[in-house]
């Protein structure tokens, strides 16, 4: 399972050759926001991915978008075959279809969440089973929405509401959804705090911008021993009444048990 995304700077050698040692689920090589010289930091990670290839890490590119210079860093990246293609301040499911159209069929396709379009739009986006992720890029939509990053606070009820937006509309539709990235690296208090808040209201993935954040991301979205036990458990005394006949009875230990909650244990413990 996707827990920690960790952003490596395209134009730096240094940074990419130490993504195999990375504590990251995956390894989010970026093209886009940041990138001075986007031509000459497409043809490093290009020369990289021809012989860097690792399982974890998983080797994702954040693209352009492809009413900029997208569509050059697709064609390129489909010959070196990372694991996704992330794309880019995506508007519409037609930007999405484009996207599709230009990424090869045996790579994935993630995209950013980014522009009031998108995020009013994402039951419109799960055009094919290859569209398999969504991150939150928040303060781009922000500004897509003419709202202060000011309100970016713990607690802050429109932040909330974005938030438990984007969550229920990416599982509604089948997505998987990656919370948005924390900027301020050197504080890691806050940043633990977000990464509490966001596992308690559903989230099992963010973004990050440091080696820090990812092992509190891996920490705080980790199956706690206690949850993996009691999942164990559940999956136990569910199967075996199964086989009486019974899919809904009232345990000694954790109560009434049914098929919804046998499933749950079986995601705890995958």
């Amino acid at each position: 399972m996707i827990k920690s995304v960790l952003m490596v700077a395209g134009d730096n050698e240094k940074h990419l050759n130490k993504i195999p040692e990375l504590k990251c689920d995956i390894a989010m090589v970026n093209l886009e926001d940041g990138m001075f010289d986007k031509e000459k930091a497409r043809k490093i990670v290009y020369e990289k991915l021809k012989t860097l290839k690792c399982d974890r890490p998983k080797i994702v590119v954040r693209v352009n978008s492809l009413d900029s210079c997208g569509e050059d860093d697709i064609k390129l990246l489909n010959e070196v075959k990372p694991y996704a293609i992330r794309v880019a301040k995506i508007r519409t499911k037609e930007d999405v279809q484009r996207a599709l159209s230009l990424i090869d069929e045996d790579i994935q396709v993630h995209l950013s969440i980014e522009t009031k379009e998108a995020f009013n739009s994402i039951a419109e986006f799960k055009l094919d089973p290859r569209v398999t992720t969504l991150y939150l890029g928040i303060l781009d939509l922000l500004e897509s929405l003419t709202l202060p990053q000011s309100i970016l606070t713990l607690g802050n009820p429109t932040i909330e509401y974005i938030l438990s937006k984007f969550l229920i509309d990416s599982k509604s539709n089948g997505f998987y959804p990656v919370s948005f990235t924390y900027q301020d690296y050197r504080n890691l208090n806050e940043f633990e705090d977000w990464c509490a808040k966001e596992k308690k209201m559903g989230f099992s993935a963010k973004s990050c911008i440091s080696p820090d954040q990812v092992d509190i991301v891996n920490r705080t979205f980790a199956p706690n021993s206690k949850e993996i036990e009691r999942a164990k458990y559940i999956i136990e005394v569910f199967e075996a009444k199964k086989k009486e006949g019974c899919t809904g009875f009232v345990d000694e230990r954790y109560g009434f048990i049914d098929e919804p909650i046998y499933k749950h244990a079986l995601l705890v413990v995958k």
